[in-house]
């Protein structure tokens, strides 16, 4: 999975245009319209912009970063269905803590790991 994280160095931080000078502007993405906009036509020193090109190979797209995809469970008959090797189980949030500690057990018998595990929960 190393590779995973060598694209997720390579992608540059894209950030708004003057939100590092202006303080009501947060650091969340838009897209640069004027037509005197130096990020707008590219300029170096600017500021990068999203493009097509930073797109993850698509085997590694849907991979959480522990190196597992995750399958959303709901119960415990669904936990059945997960490869230990690849897949890595998320437990809905609908699910009350009586199931829920049921599900943790079962998954911690057949070795598979959780990614959403609550506090005291392992």
């Amino acid at each position: 999975m190393s590779e995973t994280f060598m694209n997720k160095k390579k992608k540059p931080r894209f950030v708004r245009q003057e939100s590092t000078k202006l303080k009501r502007l947060k650091d969340k993405w838009r897209r640069p319209r004027g037509i005197d906009s130096k990020k707008h036509e590219e300029k170096r020193g600017k500021g990068k912009i999203p493009k097509i090109g930073y797109k993850k190979p698509n085997y590694l797209r849907g991979i959480h970063p522990s190196g597992y995809y995750p399958v959303l469970i709901h119960n415990v008959v669904e936990l059945s269905t997960i490869n230990p090797k690849k897949e890595a189980a998320i437990i809905a949030s609908s699910i009350g803590r009586k199931k829920r500690n049921e599900i943790i057990r079962i998954a911690n018998e057949k070795k598979i790991t959780i990614l959403n595990p609550r506090k005291g929960e392992k």
